[in-house]
């Protein structure tokens, strides 16, 4: 029987989900079950649950039928624990190192008392460390001694144990007491508040523990305490119940006011919460809780001034709102001091209905008609033509707009009409400007890879790489999507932990990549002619990722030893990244013939198909190349310089499936030696990149664009399921095209 069962209920969590199950995991002290409830979550949190089920024998795995929320999943968990005591963990929280060891000795040391109380830290999503508050009080009763054992008190002995955040994850519970007085969490929002008191009312040894050994994380969207709404009202509820409770203890005297004194404190706060309370609701909350702090108040207990009156609790309230309205009313001033006339257009538009049937694309900061949003206009037009589709373009960049494609240039009257009136945003990067979404648009966040290097939130961590960027306005832009599309399970546990947000994840696979499934020979070998490639020649596609730590366009490499290198019967192509504008070294190098600059080339996607393997450093691009199942080759030169300037979530160098995509190089020689030994195209590479692929690309078949479609823009309620692995076709190798044309031509 284990010393602990640690019991994590998880629900719309993958993003935290495996920091969560680590910090468990990883402890040093290792006599512990980890149950961890997946409860029913949409999300790939059952997924990761049995992942790591497999790799450890001390997780049990529970799936619930149906969702019931973080009271039930805790139940659930509960009821399976075999461990003397208790303990649980958010699935979005994470125990501090060598907490379980500090607990552990400190209940022997106060002989397995009923309940141990420790204390906690918060952090958000800038990962500000405050203390959790309860510090204080423990530190004093750690070294309090009572019932005749040093540290070990009743509530009635110390009263002030009722002021500790009622919360499941303080505290450590013995499991026969847990059973024994059928302890249980409720159904609902606030579903620990009833546990919280009652262990501590009913316990006949409780302990404390002088130390953070749990870091609580403040969500800023999509759990119940940051969604406004009359749910909170719950909260009232849940206080009536435990001050009728405690009035009926032999001690009510002196537990009653305590209790009194917190449910009104607590529930002065939620009140006075926007983000809990919305102004329609605010006079039935305090209504509900006044009433219910006036029935069990105790003889001499006083009633906070916000909770005596609404009508003081809104003056009150009103001085405060007066105060936030002036500064808001000085920054309102100074910002339409600058807002241009169209800008002022802009706002005027907001004012007339959106139009259900049109729809605005942007890709890449307005560059033009690319990547995953191309993709679903492409498909939008197929199966929704009653959708108008416009994109937004730089105005340099207008004349690659291809012909018959409504289109309209940043900044102009037009684009803040369509802006603003249009129903469906779609982007693989966002609008810019003074963007505001109303709430009838619906935006559609698509990106444009899977994260390899580090993104968002985690940015904040390489100041090279951070340079520039807001991360105010990032989490501004964040909130406005409602959908987030997801690549694979890596992409979709990364958005939703660096892009925090109340969006939904859309596990679609990346629409760019259809034109892998859906071309064919005939247009493998297209293009492959339009590119100049001659038949039998081995193409390579070079493609360099943006490095935060250089200037300008600096290959890695020797472009022209490398060409050299691999020798007659190979065709370089080298595609500089977006970032970099024209580079002349490039084009002296394909005047020379060395090499063909593809950097300007519109699509991306028709490049890797006429290519017979990639080249590549740490682009995100080798991700969607996997798709091909044709060879990947990493340059691994910069890889160390790469991995601490700007961070990565993915080991490429590991040579573990699933990491490594194939041969791995780490200079021009090295590179060469492996295209002319075979090894780019070996059994062993092979492997690596079946590995690569499945972890990588596994919604990808040729139909995400059509997913896309059907539930964002016609608003379907289940997305198409991938097609399995096996039924799936890959566009031909450019071998297997060139045989086909012959076949064709010879009239086979």
């Amino acid at each position: 029987m284990p010393r602990f069962s640690v019991i994590v209920p998880a629900r719309s969590v993958q993003g935290f989900l495996r920091g969560c199950l680590r910090s468990v995991l990883g402890q040093p002290f290792t006599d512990l079950e980890l149950i961890a409830v997946d409860d029913c979550s949409a999300d790939a949190g059952g997924a990761i649950i049995d992942e790591y089920a497999g790799r450890d024998p001390r997780v049990l795995p529970v799936h619930l039928a149906r969702a019931g929320g973080a009271g039930p999943a805790r139940n659930a968990g509960a009821a399976r624990a075999r461990g003397d005591y208790l303990l649980f963990l958010d699935g979005d929280d994470t125990l501090a190192p060598d907490a379980l060891t500090a607990i552990d000795r400190r209940l022997r040391a106060t002989g397995d008392p009923d309940v141990l109380l420790w204390d906690h830290e918060r952090t958000d999503v800038w990962e500000r460390v405050r203390p959790g508050g309860d510090g204080e009080f423990l530190a004093a009763a750690a070294g309090a001694a009572a019932s005749g054992a040093a540290g070990v008190f009743t509530a009635v002995e110390r009263p002030a144990v009722l002021g500790v955040l009622p919360a499941a994850w303080n505290r450590a519970v013995r499991r026969d007491v847990w059973c024994e007085r059928a302890f249980a969490f409720a159904d609902g929002p606030y579903e620990d508040l009833p546990v919280a008191f009652e262990t501590l009312l009913t316990a006949d040894r409780i302990a404390a523990l002088d130390r953070v050994c749990v870091t609580w994380r403040r969500r800023r969207r999509g759990s119940a305490s940051t969604t406004p709404g009359r749910h909170h009202l719950v909260a009232v509820d849940r206080y009536d119940e435990l001050l009728a409770r405690v009035a009926r203890h032999p001690h009510a005297a002196t537990l009653a006011p305590v209790l009194h004194g917190e449910a009104a404190r607590h529930l002065l706060a939620i009140l006075t919460d926007s983000a809990r309370i919305t102004p329609a609701d605010r006079a039935d909350f305090h209504r509900a809780a006044a009433r219910t702090l006036r029935r069990h108040r105790p003889p001499g207990a006083p009633l906070p001034a916000g909770l005596g009156s609404y009508g003081g609790f809104r003056s009150l309230r009103g001085a405060d709102v007066l105060r936030r309205t002036a500064a808001e009313r000085l920054r309102t001033r100074r910002e339409a001091a600058t807002r241009t006339a169209y800008e002022r257009y802009y706002r005027l538009q907001l004012r007339r209905p959106v139009d259900d049937d049109l729809v605005l694309y942007g890709a890449y900061g307005s560059r033009g008609v690319y990547c995953n949003p191309a993709a679903v206009y492409r498909k939008a037009r197929e199966i929704a033509p009653q959708l108008h589709g416009v994109w937004a373009v730089r105005e340099r960049d207008r004349a690659g707009v291809p012909a018959g494609v409504d289109h309209v240039v940043v900044g102009s009257r037009r684009y803040w009409e369509v802006l603003a009136r249009a129903k469906y945003l779609v982007n693989n990067a966002d609008f810019g400007g003074p963007f505001h979404k109303r709430r009838e648009q619906i935006y559609l966040q698509t990106h444009h890879g899977t994260p390899l290097k580090t993104m968002g939130m985690d940015l904040r961590r390489y100041p090279a790489a951070a340079a520039g960027v807001s991360f105010t306005r990032l989490l501004d832009h964040a909130d406005q999507w409602d959908y987030s599309l997801s690549a694979n399970q890596h992409s979709g546990e990364i958005w939703e932990r660096v892009y925090p947000s109340g969006y939904e994840t859309l596990p679609t696979g990346y629409p760019r990549n259809d034109a892998f499934f859906t071309a064919t020979a005939a247009d493998v070998r297209a293009l492959r002619a339009r590119l100049g490639i001659l038949p039998g020649t081995t193409a390579v596609l070079y493609a360099p990722t943006h490095r935060d730590y250089t200037r300008g366009f600096t290959p890695p490499l020797d472009l022209e030893r490398l060409s050299r290198n691999l020798g007659p019967g190979h065709q370089l192509l080298v595609r500089a990244h977006p970032y970099y504008g024209p580079d002349p070294r490039l084009a002296a190098l394909q005047d020379a013939g060395t090499l063909l600059d593809v950097s300007r080339y519109p699509s991306v996607e028709e490049l890797c198909l006429a290519s017979d393997a990639l080249l590549c450093d740490f682009s995100s691009l080798l991700f969607d190349y996997a798709c091909l199942d044709r060879p990947i080759v990493v340059h691994s030169g910069d890889w160390e310089t790469y991995r601490l300037a700007r961070g990565v979530y993915v080991d490429l160098l590991s040579g573990e499936p699933g990491d490594t995509p194939g041969v791995v190089a780490d200079d021009e020689n090295s590179l060469a030696d492996a295209f002319h030994s075979g090894r780019w195209a070996g059994s062993r590479a092979a492997r690596l990149r079946a590995a690569f692929r499945d972890r990588f690309c596994p919604y990808d078949d040729g139909q995400a664009a059509e997913r896309v479609v059907r539930r964002v823009l016609l608003g379907e309620d289940e997305l198409l399921p991938p097609l399995p692995a096996a039924e799936r076709t890959a566009a031909p190798a450019p071998a297997a095209a060139e045989d086909a044309g012959r076949l064709l031509g010879a009239g086979v």
